[in-house]
């Protein structure tokens, strides 16, 4: 059976699984929007690139079991050396306080689920919940009607959380196919600041399919950076939406570094509701065998004097696939803009391949934007001056490649997250270099 068929099936049956009831009527035009629209095809201009029909001609289950046997040695193995982190597990779409670390003090931290049926935050999702993430779209429509799993976490005015948090979605026992619906909802309110580092992982030989929906709300003077850890293994598939909305003199980052997963495609909207407005988005991309990482962003300058900063680096190996398309679009009363958009990648191999397409939409006329995207090989004069020096071919490819992706690393102020992406460079370029 097709996934849109198993969708509509056993919507009824989620739904009477549920304890809160409040978001019914929502829910129901939500799977209705979905049924009309359909999943993308490659008819469709945001996913000519990419083909889904690996993961809707597929069975899922609706419903995973919520035994598991995961180890805390296997979760060490995914730590990054965060001793001094918070860190929240999930497992099978379930919090797990026994494998989880938390200390957040003076800010609301439940699991969605929790918090769906806690009364007192009805309010809170009336006010914040599903108001900026875009409602003419598949995925985000069929998050809508199926959420349950994730997390909410409301920061409250002036509140510094000092330890950087990491939420880890484990799937693990499962026999079937599984599909999650992640939810997540952070709130920043005026001169808070907090740090949030997401990562997904399959353990089982089965598929999983996540479709996730985040929405972030930065206040007046506050600060939200979210890094997307994204190195699963290739029976994983993630549909990523992130929404994050800002408010006057506040700073956002969404860092998102791809090492692993069959498809992932990751949509990234910034809507920029105020002037002194600072958005930064970078990425990483290294993938082979036959894996696509699909980037789309959007950044809406819709205020003066504010600034935008996009930085993406791939590199290719096999016969993988990456996709950019960057848009950046300012609005008439948005004078004062200054937007910088740049996705350069290299090709180590023949059969990979890469489509970029950065792109501009400017109404306003004092104005500082910029856009680019380079794809090549690595620079033959300098692979020899290294080699001439008695460094290895794959060493010298290794350091180049390190030095290229640098940059867009330069803006994570977490220190172990930082070492723990240039292993993964050196991992997944085959050295024993520490960088």
């Amino acid at each position: 059976m097709a996934l849109k068929e198993q969708i509509l099936n056993n919507h009824s049956e989620f739904l009477g699984a549920l304890r809160h009831r409040f978001l019914d009527e929502t829910r129901i035009e939500a799977l209705a929007r979905f049924a009309q629209i359909g999943f993308p095809t490659k008819k469709d201009e945001e996913y000519k690139y990419t083909n889904l029909k690996e993961i809707t001609e597929k069975d899922y289950n609706f419903f995973p079991k919520e035994n598991h046997h995961i180890t805390k040695e296997q979760l060490n193995e995914l730590h990054l050396g965060e001793e001094n982190f918070d860190w929240i597990v999930f497992v099978n779409g379930k919090l797990h306080k026994e494998l989880s670390n938390i200390s957040i003090e003076n800010a609301e931290f439940l699991s969605f689920n929790y918090a769906l049926n806690d009364d007192k935050h009805k309010d809170v999702f009336e006010q914040y919940f599903n108001t900026i993430a875009a409602k003419d779209l598949a995925f985000t429509n069929l998050n809508q009607a199926y959420c349950r799993h994730g997390f909410f976490l409301k920061v409250p005015k002036n509140v510094v959380i000092e330890k950087p948090i990491h939420i880890f979605y484990l799937s693990q026992n499962q026999d079937e196919n599984t599909f999650y619906n992640t939810r997540n909802l952070l709130i920043v309110e005026e001169g808070a600041k907090v740090e949030i580092i997401e990562s997904h992982h399959n353990f089982d030989e089965t598929y999983v399919f996540t479709n996730s929906v985040t929405e972030i709300f930065t206040s007046p003077n506050a600060k939200a950076d979210w890094h997307k850890l994204q190195n699963d293994n290739d029976t994983s598939y993630l549909v990523d939406h992130t929404f994050a909305k800002q408010e006057k003199d506040s700073l956002t980052t969404v860092n998102t570094f791809s090492f692993g997963g069959k498809l992932v495609r990751n949509n990234l909207d910034f809507i920029q509701n105020g002037s002194n407005i600072n958005s930064f988005m970078n990425g990483i991309t290294i993938i082979g065998k036959d894996q696509l990482v699909d980037h789309h962003t959007a950044v809406h300058h819709n205020q003066p004097n504010c600034e935008s900063y996009q930085n993406y680096k791939g590199i290719f190996k096999d016969q993988s696939h990456g996709v950019f398309n960057g848009k950046v679009f300012v609005d008439k009363i948005a004078q004062k803009t200054n937007a910088y958009q740049q996705n350069n990648n290299v090709l180590l191999s023949e059969g990979a391949t890469i489509d970029t397409k950065p792109q501009l939409e400017i109404f306003a006329d004092d104005v500082k934007c910029s856009h680019g995207c380079t794809v090549g090989q690595l620079n033959e004069d300098a692979m020899f001056y290294l080699r001439a020096r008695g460094i290895s071919k794959k060493e010298a490819q290794a350091l180049l490649l390190y030095a290229f992706a640098n940059d867009a690393m330069q803006n994570i102020d977490i220190e172990p997250l930082k070492e723990k992406i240039s292993k993964l460079l050196s991992e997944k370029l085959e050295v024993n270099i520490e960088f």
